[in-house]
């Protein structure tokens, strides 16, 4: 079994009706005592991203990090980058990772399907708690790294720098798309509520580490047998169930509109660092439909970005190569 070198502590945050469940790391006394006693209002949506994050943060001491995970995932995915950041990196920082609605320990209200925007409203209030008026360094994947993107450019003054893991995006869509869509979304709604997208339970927790591993076989058993633990629970009848809604596999109502993303990412006025892994996640599950060309020439939008490759990685590359992707993060951040 995978030992953590940094322990986290949970917390549940009300959030816009959800109690949110968030890991945070900690590393001394003084950093726990940087964090706003209680929530504070978020300044006015018209006297953001007039100022510069840069002027309320000098280097990255006291700068809170901010980990958002993706689809089908949870905070505790982050532990073993977490372990890999240097002491002295990590020393006077909060280190922040929430479980998006409808994943590991947070509610849903009841919701039977996910709408994108509202995990960049749960973004904002979030960090109207842990950070009120400072800027925060975001890291996300995948999902998550599609969502910091979009957030860095519609609340650009509250991001000091960003870093999207494998944060792609989604092929480009047309009008004509538009009624299918919706026909599909409504037709996976009665599939759910007829039990038919139900996630797969396991009878034990290692069964749970073995998916984990067929996924990514890059995945080693002591890491796979750690995280299992964090992405399943056992029921009362001793199944083990994937901490994820299965409402999160119904295909989104809305079109996917690259000329509204990239109009965000014009406005992203933190710098940017975009990581792949060496596989072509792009390749394989879009067939050609969406290529690492197009997502690279949609960055060219995003006014100060670099890349980075982390080899003999897949998709899940803060599984598979948390020490170099940790030293990427540590010397953008600072």
């Amino acid at each position: 079994m995978y030992k953590e070198k940094r322990i986290s502590r949970s917390e549940l945050v009300p959030i816009r009706g959800i109690d949110y469940h968030v890991r945070i790391w900690q590393a001394d006394a003084a950093a726990a005592s940087a964090r706003p006693p209680q929530a504070r209002p978020a300044p006015p949506i018209g006297q953001r991203g007039s100022e510069s994050p840069e002027a309320h943060a000098v280097g990255n001491v006291g700068v809170p990090l901010v980990l958002v995970h993706g689809w089908m995932d949870v905070a505790a995915s982050w532990q073993f980058v977490v372990d890999a950041l240097s002491d002295t990196f990590v020393l006077g920082r909060s280190i922040i990772a929430p479980d998006w609605r409808g994943y590991g320990q947070t509610g849903t209200l009841g919701a039977d399907n996910f709408w994108f925007p509202d995990y960049l409203a749960d973004l904002d209030f979030l960090l109207d708690h842990y950070a009120a008026d400072q800027p925060v360094d975001l890291v996300g994947h995948s999902m998550g790294g599609n969502v910091a993107m979009l957030y860095a450019g519609v609340r650009p003054a509250r991001i000091r720098k960003l870093v999207n893991l494998e944060g792609f995006g989604m092929p480009a869509t047309r009008p004509a798309q538009a009624p299918g869509r919706f026909a599909k979304w409504m037709d996976d709604l009665k599939s759910l509520h007829k039990g038919e997208m139900a996630l797969k339970p396991y009878q034990d927790a290692a069964g749970v580490a073995r998916r984990l591993m067929r996924t990514n076989p890059r995945l080693s058993p002591d890491k796979a047998n750690w995280l299992a633990r964090h992405w399943a629970a056992p029921d009362d009848e001793g199944q083990w169930n994937i901490l994820g809604d299965a409402a999160h596999k119904i295909v989104n109502a809305q079109l996917y509109r690259v000329d509204e993303v990239l109009e965000i990412y014009q406005r992203i006025s933190a710098p940017t660092l975009a990581i792949e892994a060496s596989d072509d996640s792009l390749g394989k599950w879009w067939q050609g439909k969406y290529t690492l060309a197009e997502y690279r020439e949609r960055l060219k939008s995003v006014p100060q970005v670099s890349t980075a490759v982390i080899a003999d990685a897949g998709h899940m590359l803060h599984h598979d190569q948390p020490e170099q992707l940790a030293r990427l993060i540590e010397g953008f951040l600072r």
